[in-house]
């Protein structure tokens, strides 16, 4: 290992090639056979703790194979029905809400849905606007139906920004308009409820850590992009805000999505970190990198997966308090207070500090295989 400490190594140049090795396709078959059988035990697979490890674990490593050009695989609806903990529901549960006629946040919604994915086809073919509408404000109901059951009032729910890009990737790979209603709303209520307060409070948060982790990851990187004003509320409100599914293509969103929700969606930060890394010389070599970062490149979830992998191998060794935070502030209230308490110039310069140990290059080689890692909180936590 190299003995200095101020500058990190450069990147391992990730591998442009798409082809698998003869070992790699074996692999990747005996991955599906496994998951047939995984999904063949139905239900039981949710109370099956060994098998539900397993599950994830071939989600991290493999991913679900991509069965026709629009990106879909029959077991996807199955898979994220089992990590989101969703039964089946009936659609008398759903019809019940659209039966209630426009919500209070109904003209929001509307102002909202036809932009969602503007500029995918495979969305557009797919999805109509009257699903998305129908969904949104079907949710819109059930969230204000509880405030008032529980003694609530005031506008603490409603219909926010970036609710409809969420919905975007249910309504997509569903089996049908209230399956996607279903596991949309236990994302929501369960993932990520800090996400869509009125006043985004859960994704400003997540805005700062990433500018923290980016420090920690990559102090050169992270120090050049503040040189030219560019913190994390320019470049990544987008991609926080969405889980990344504003970046397309599409059917690369929904492999993303397959990890996140197999490993804990707050994972999405480190993918946004993983983005940046992709084009870093290109972003240091750059007079003008707020040009280049308007919008991020189309997604490569593979790659993003496997350097996230390596980010968190290192992350955890080294910063496990600001991980507990980075890992619990889609959803806890009480830890987003810590946040909002965390003074972002302690970290500047943390990859120096850490050493080469931490850096990103480093990182980059763990790769995807890096063992079992310590969520705070899975989908399934509740039952």
């Amino acid at each position: 290992m190299p003995s200095s400490v101020g500058r990190p190594s450069l990147p391992a140049r990730a591998s442009t090639s798409t082809a698998k090795s003869r070992q790699e396709v074996v692999d990747d078959v005996d991955a599906g056979e496994r998951l047939r059988e995984i999904l063949g035990k139905g239900v039981e697979v949710r109370r099956d703790v060994q098998t539900l490890k397993e599950l994830r674990t071939l989600i991290q490593q493999h991913g679900l194979p991509i069965e026709s050009d629009d990106g879909m695989n029959t077991h996807r609806p199955y898979v994220w029905s089992i990590f989101l903990g969703v039964p089946p529901t009936a659609w008398e549960t759903y019809s019940s809400l659209i039966s209630l006629g426009q919500s209070p946040s109904y003209s929001k919604i509307r102002q909202d849905t036809f932009r969602t994915l503007p500029t995918d086809p495979l969305f557009k073919r797919r999805v109509q606007e009257s699903s998305l509408i129908r969904l949104l404000n079907a949710f819109d109901w059930t969230q204000r139906n509880e405030r008032d059951e529980a003694g609530g009032k005031g506008d603490d729910v409603g219909y926010v920004q970036g609710m409809n890009v969420l919905a975007a990737p249910f309504l997509y790979m569903a089996n049908s308009e209230t399956q996607a209603f279903a596991l949309y709303s236990r994302f929501i209520t369960h993932c990520c409820p800090t996400y869509v307060k009125p006043s985004l409070e859960g994704v400003h948060r997540g805005l700062k850590l990433l500018d923290i982790c980016l420090s920690l990851i990559d102090p050169k990187l992270s120090s050049y992009l503040r040189s030219k004003d560019l913190t994390a509320k320019i470049y990544g409100f987008a991609s926080v805000l969405t889980f990344s599914a504003s970046t397309p293509p599409l059917p690369e969103v929904l492999v993303l999505w397959d990890f996140l929700l197999a490993r804990g969606v707050h994972l999405n930060i480190l993918c946004i970190i993983a983005q940046l890394v992709l084009i870093r010389d290109e972003l240091l070599l750059s007079p003008s990198p707020g040009t280049l970062l308007r919008s991020f490149p189309p997604l490569q979830a593979r790659k993003l997966i496997g350097l996230c992998f390596g980010f968190l191998h290192n992350f955890i060794r080294h910063e496990k308090e600001l991980y507990r935070m980075l890992a619990m502030h889609t959803y806890d209230e009480g830890v987003g207070k810590e946040i909002d308490g965390l003074d972002v110039e302690r970290w500047r310069g943390g990859g120096r500090r850490l050493g080469n140990d931490f850096s990103y290059a480093k990182c980059n080689r763990a790769g995807p295989g890096v063992g079992e890692i310590p969520l705070i909180r899975t989908t399934q936590s509740s039952k």
